[in-house]
């Protein structure tokens, strides 16, 4: 079965593939060698896959998707756009796999899991606070074996006593990984510049794309294949919309956004989003009205309506949403069946709790797979993707 399928894949030549199937039996584990010479040898490294009988769609999928991962190793993750459609394709199954491995319902003891990233360690900048993605990026870099360090406005000179491009060269010269929340884009952008370590982007004000793993994990898991459906947005045009328009158009799907005027997104993302639809045989439909969003959409989602630092602007902000709740009679006009993500915290105004807590709302499976997704970015980036 194994020597079918990886021979089925257009770059394998049959006459050099040959695979030796090795039951380790202490670890209830099952590693898939190459016996011999392969035309791409990235393709093949060592895959231990946690399963009691070889799952040959599993294994082609390890392989694939360490392929596609290759290029990663070493290289900064700034926005969603800078990922090919392969390796979206790639972290995606990667985080999926990891989670099979460390979850709770895994038959795998975390203690004497993989342990990839024994050695490593990310420094984490945070100018904005959060409970993910501080709890997500320390829990997974511990279960992979690695360290983490929380880096708060109090613990740091960024920006102040100390220039970004100096931050960047010191923090180099500790860490492996430097994972940044900030308010501006320009400062996550200058820390990568001058970071001889990768850099991962945990939230600007443009730029979101750790969320937009987690979303498209948890639709992946809720529908299985994502092509041909469609994600509604209703609400601000932010920075969670700016890369979750684009992963939905990489994944093929057709993306509909309803923004109050005047709350519109970046017009150079929105334009970069309709080129990759346009790829990708996708639409991308905007409108004013949070109702015509909701038509034909699969997925609802909205997010915060009043960012951090923009606490002044509240009053004027709920009053410009008005209407943008999402409600039970907003999700009755989209397809049956669709579901609701919300990257949290979330407040009243923006979701009914009819919705946020109904079967249709996959909220805290998306948040759990924060954790997942971080762990993939951090072990691709790493050049780790064989567990």
């Amino acid at each position: 079965i194994l020597y079918n399928h990886l021979a089925s894949v257009e770059q394998i030549k049959k006459p050099v593939l040959h695979l030796a199937v090795e039951k380790t039996r202490s670890k209830g584990t099952m590693l898939v060698r190459s016996a011999s010479s392969m035309m791409n040898s990235s393709l093949y490294r060592n895959i231990k896959c946690v399963t009691s009988s070889v799952s040959h769609q599993r294994v082609l999928s390890s392989c694939m998707s360490s392929s596609a991962l290759s290029d990663m190793e070493g290289r900064h993750f700034l926005s969603t756009d800078e990922l090919s459609n392969a390796e979206l394709r790639g972290l995606l199954d990667l985080a999926k796999r990891f989670k099979s491995i460390y979850g709770k319902e895994s038959a795998v003891d975390r203690a004497t899991a993989p342990k990839p990233l024994i050695g490593h360690s990310v420094s984490m900048i945070f100018q904005k606070r959060s409970t993910r993605t501080r709890v997500s990026t320390e829990t997974g870099m511990n279960l992979l074996g690695g360290q983490s360090l929380f880096l708060g406005p109090s613990d740091i000179q960024l920006g102040v006593n100390e220039s970004m491009k100096d931050t960047a060269l010191v923090l180099s010269r500790f860490n492996t990984s430097i994972l940044a929340r900030v308010f501006g884009h320009d400062d996550v952008v200058e820390l990568a510049k001058h970071a001889t370590v990768p850099v991962i982007n945990a939230l600007s004000h443009l730029h979101h794309p750790l969320q937009t793993l987690a979303d498209l994990m948890v639709l992946e898991e809720h529908f299985g294949d994502l092509n041909g459906k469609t994600v509604g947005w209703v609400g601000d045009g932010n920075n969670i919309i700016h890369d979750l328009m684009i992963g939905s158009v990489k994944l093929g799907m057709n993306v509909r956004i309803a923004t109050p005027s005047g709350y519109e997104c970046d017009s150079n993302i929105l334009a970069l989003t309709k080129d990759l639809a346009v790829e990708n045989g996708v639409d991308v439909f905007e409108t004013t009205v949070a109702d015509e969003a909701a038509k034909g959409s699969d997925v609802l989602a909205t997010d915060t309506w009043v960012s951090m630092g923009q606490e002044d602007e509240y009053k004027k902000r709920v009053a410009d949403f008005e209407g943008y709740q999402v409600n039970s009679a907003l999700m009755k006009k989209a397809n049956p069946g669709a579901v609701f993500l919300h990257c949290l915290p979330r407040h009243p105004e923006e979701v009914s709790d009819t919705v946020f807590y109904s079967d249709a709302s996959l909220v805290f499976p998306e948040a759990e797979n924060r954790m997942w997704t971080v762990m993939a970015v951090m072990a691709a980036q790493a050049g780790k993707t064989d567990v």
